[in-house]
């Protein structure tokens, strides 16, 4: 999976790391709700983009970017997400680590 790169505004702003380690249990199931939480984050005040990738041995890293920590807090508490990540914890990680940081540079480079 790959989302490509996320339009972020100048900053600052903030930014979730989500960095995780994927068993083999329901695959299809859990790349189903990744697709959901994406597409519902993306409705979400305060949401600015995400970025996403998974390797074939289940790796993943996936970079939300959100306006303020109140945006991160009202996602963490979100009705539909809360229970999806809890049935994660159980059924789809061996391990993870989310991080939080303000974003307060940055800049890119494309051949476009």
């Amino acid at each position: 999976m790959s989302t490509g790169f996320a339009k972020t505004p100048a900053p600052p702003y903030w930014m979730v790391t989500f960095t995780s380690q994927r068993n083999d249990v329901g695959m299809q199931e859990y790349a189903e709700a990744a697709d959901r939480m994406i597409t519902l984050a993306a409705t979400q005040p305060g949401f600015l983009g995400v970025e996403s990738v998974r390797g074939d041995d289940g790796f993943g890293i996936t970079l939300s970017y959100w306006t303020d920590e109140a945006a991160i807090a009202a996602w963490r508490r979100h009705a539909e997400h809360t229970p999806v990540r809890e049935y994660g914890r159980t059924h789809w990680y061996e391990h993870f680590e989310v991080r939080v940081a303000r974003v307060e540079r940055a800049y890119g480079f494309g051949k476009h």
